[in-house]
């Protein structure tokens, strides 16, 4: 566990906090809606590319700077901001005040654009930014000029691990309560849809049967063509699933809980698609679901089958657009000829 502390006084900013991967949907919510912390409680995420303000056009940077500073497509504007930022839940931080006149948002909250508008409140130095307009997670965003990092111990529990991703509340159900698709599933399919694109280079997939086609199908429908013959084959591959002979082309294949690595086969070294831990948990380990276990006479082990069906969306689930685009800017591979017509396309 770890401790983060005002770089200039000392002042505790943090409660303990473990580190634990960056989650794909970060930068990624749902316009003109009001969404939970981005963070479990008790742990922080780094975000390694650059982030927030200064701002500037791609008119005025050009490709050669971009490229500097991770975008390798044509963008809008590009981050100046530091990199290596660390992320936590708003119930973890500690002695911090906001800075009113940095408080500006769109309509629903503040959403960072003035910069850090959370001081100290041992020095008032500006150490952090609270995030939490319609359409953003709501986040602090700890400065890493600002803060150090102490170690506050080990930590209560084994890591998170492969292993994890069989537990059942690890996996993330794509519908939520309301009956729209999760924020959280259409971010994930955006940025793992990037990465297909890109190891295939735009050419037709095969998609295996099951729950990747029926929920992933139209999403990938979308972007890349669907076909059987010469198409590259896509398969659901990562811990406890049989790896198939011969390989398929392309696996689809967990992130590490803790280092957002994805997963890979022992000395395998084939094209892989990463996809978020708990929504390839839900691809893998479906399992049942239904609230209205077994009682009375019925069997141990057998579930009524009376229970309400599962809210069903109006609409086929596609990926996130900004996930998608904003990720494959930030892809080398989109520089290729083939992807560069892909992306204007």
């Amino acid at each position: 566990m770890d401790v983060f502390e005002c770089a200039a006084c000392g002042t505790e900013l943090t409660a303990p906090v473990a580190r634990v991967a960056l989650p794909v949907h970060t930068h990624y919510g749902a316009w003109e809606e009001l969404h939970p912390p981005l963070m479990e409680p008790a742990t922080y995420a780094v975000e390694p590319l650059p982030t927030g303000p200064p701002w500037r056009l791609w008119e005025d940077v050009g490709a050669e700077v971009a490229a500097q500073q991770g975008v390798f497509a044509r963008v809008y504007r590009v981050s100046f901001g530091a990199r290596n930022r660390i992320v936590i839940a708003p119930g973890d931080s500690r002695s911090m005040v906001l800075i009113p006149e940095k408080c500006e948002g769109y309509c629903r909250g503040v959403d960072g654009r003035d910069g850090p508008n959370l001081a100290c409140e041992g020095c008032g130095d500006p150490v952090a930014t609270r995030m939490d307009d319609c359409g953003m997670w709501q986040m602090v965003w700890l400065e890493p000029e600002s803060v150090v990092r102490r170690s506050a111990g080990p930590p209560s529990g084994p890591p998170p691990d492969w292993s994890d991703l069989e537990r059942p509340e690890h996996r993330v159900p794509p519908v939520e309560s309301d009956g729209s698709w999760s924020r959280r599933w259409e971010a994930a399919v955006g940025v793992a849809l990037a990465h297909l694109v890109a190891v295939t280079d735009d050419r037709p997939v095969s998609l295996p049967a099951g729950s990747v086609s029926e929920l992933l199908g139209h999403a990938v429908g979308q972007c890349l063509r669907i076909g059987k013959n010469g198409a590259w084959s896509l398969e659901l591959g990562g811990p406890g699933i049989p790896l198939q002979h011969p390989r398929p082309d392309v696996l689809l294949v967990p992130r590490h809980p803790v280092t957002g690595a994805p997963w890979r086969p022992p000395g395998d070294e084939g094209a892989v698609v990463p996809l978020d831990s708990g929504v390839w948990a839900y691809l893998a380990h479906p399992q049942e679901t239904s609230p209205m276990p077994a009682a009375g006479v019925l069997p141990k082990g057998i579930l009524r089958d009376d229970y309400p069906l599962p809210p069903r969306p109006w609409r086929l689930l596609t990926a996130h657009r900004y996930a998608l685009t904003d990720t494959l800017a930030r892809l080398p591979a989109i520089r290729s000829p083939r992807l560069r017509r892909f992306r204007e396309d």
